[in-house]
């Protein structure tokens, strides 16, 4: 899912960037526009407001944010399910990736921890010792 943001309001312009990092694209490229702004001829527009008939109600969280571009995306493409399904391939294998990267730095800092543990008691030790 390729994301664009177009925000009057700078404040929300920024927060959508940061949460939708992974998903920012080009206006040209992407699959969705996300507006403050209701752009009635456009049917890329998530339109996000305090109240009425929008897409998303503000305030929100980021989980609450893609869910809704989620639903939104795969509104846009009923027809495309085959196209869907390999995007979602892609995020699982993204994952696994991210899940390696995580199990490997967990046991760095494990072995981090232990290496200081090892440090603070020679230290204690040293310290009674004399």
């Amino acid at each position: 899912m390729r994301v664009a943001v177009e925000c009057k309001s700078p404040l929300l312009q920024k927060s959508l960037e940061v949460f939708l990092s992974k998903h920012l694209s080009s206006l040209k490229n992407c699959d969705i526009v996300v507006r403050d702004v209701r752009v009635l001829d456009d049917e890329k527009s998530f339109f996000i407001a305090s109240s009425g008939e929008c897409n998303l109600i503000k305030p929100f969280s980021k989980s609450q944010l893609i869910l809704a571009l989620e639903r939104r995306y795969k509104e846009m493409n009923k027809g495309n399910l085959h196209y869907l399904n390999k995007i979602y391939q892609e995020d699982e294998d993204d994952d696994e990736v991210q899940s390696m990267g995580f199990d490997i730095l967990e046991k760095r800092i494990e072995a981090l921890t232990k290496e200081y543990q090892d440090n603070i008691l020679r230290a204690v030790r040293a310290f009674y010792e004399k």
